[in-house]
């Protein structure tokens, strides 16, 4: 199985991102809407804490905590749902968390771990042909972690302010790269991605610098998020010696505004910033994510990381099997 081209390297190390056209097949397509579909018809609403997902990064949620319950840090090896802040209202008279809308088209996520309980996910991330696309990027030991259907609600999708991946799933040194699966067409209009090319470049311009981690109460106990200052690498080994100087900071003009077809694959680079705005339209859109990182000796995930390996001490899924 072959992996990206001299070519797609060379594009992708030079912006941080590369869209590789019709990349699952129709069927495949079909079979995760299918799946997509199923679980949010079937999920129980009686039991859910109606846990919305807001990271506090956003200045129009800055009254919304960031996210930290239970039901969220517990979710790596789970399949749980995560709704639109916009979607949840106080009850006029409890004061409650109310729906706005039917619960289909009320979720802002479903995660995290997609790739390892659903069959149909599975089918499309534990593949060869991803492993020869990190083999490719120089993976030694790729471990796929918080896979997850974006849904992007029509009307409500609410806006994913400027980030770095590396800057919620950390190694040391950085080594995230995200899968980003459309499943249905994105582009201008309704919320597809935007891509600052090159700002993963650079001593400065492309650092991580923060990191979103688990917050603890005085006993040691995950009560939160929050995120804090990186102390360790900023860059994945070797862009430091290479002499990327970079710019100081990304600019608008570097902003790319991205037209992905349904079925297209999106790599994106753990330090490249990227965005999306809010959904006003009357179309969803629907993508399905996840993310490999490095797992040899050499690379530390540490404890720090908001999401940590399953407690059966495999530790994340292995991409080369």
């Amino acid at each position: 199985m072959e992996g990206l081209t001299p070519t797609q390297l060379a594009a992708f190390h030079e912006k941080g991102y590369l869209v590789l056209p019709n990349y699952l097949s129709l069927a495949e397509i079909t079979s995760l809407l299918t799946e997509t579909n199923t679980l949010l018809d079937t999920f129980p609403l009686e039991s859910h804490p109606l846990t919305q997902f807001t990271t506090g990064d956003d200045a129009s949620a800055s009254d919304k905590s960031h996210v930290g319950d239970d039901y969220f840090l517990t979710s790596g090896d789970k399949i749980r749902f995560f709704f639109e802040p916009d979607a949840i209202t106080p009850h006029p008279t409890t004061g409650q968390p109310t729906l706005q809308k039917p619960k289909q088209q009320a979720v802002n996520k479903i995660g995290h771990s997609l790739h390892s309980l659903s069959e149909p996910f599975r089918a499309v991330s534990l593949t060869e042909r991803n492993a020869a696309i990190a083999r490719s990027l120089g993976f030694r030991d790729p471990r796929v972690l918080q896979s997850m259907v974006i849904c992007k609600q029509p009307g409500i999708g609410g806006a994913v302010p400027e980030h770095r991946d590396s800057e919620f799933l950390y190694t040391d040194p950085p080594s995230a790269v995200g899968w980003w699966f459309a499943l249905q067409d994105a582009g201008p209009g309704n919320a597809t991605l935007g891509m600052y090319r090159g700002s993963h470049r650079g001593v400065k311009g492309g650092r991580i610098g923060r990191r979103f981690v688990r917050r603890n109460d005085g006993e040691g106990r995950a009560v939160g998020t929050e995120f804090v200052e990186n102390r360790g690498a900023g860059l994945p080994r070797g862009m430091e010696e290479e002499g990327m100087e970079g710019q100081e900071g990304p600019r608008e003009e570097d902003l790319e505004i991205l037209e992905v077809k349904a079925g297209s694959l999106v790599l994106i680079h753990g330090n490249v910033l990227h965005k999306s705005e809010r959904n006003t339209s009357e179309r969803s859109r629907f993508a399905y994510t996840f993310h490999v990182i490095e797992g040899a000796e050499g690379w530390e995930y540490d404890e720090r990381n908001w999401l940590q390996p399953p407690e059966n001490g495999e530790g994340f899924s292995k991409l080369y099997q």
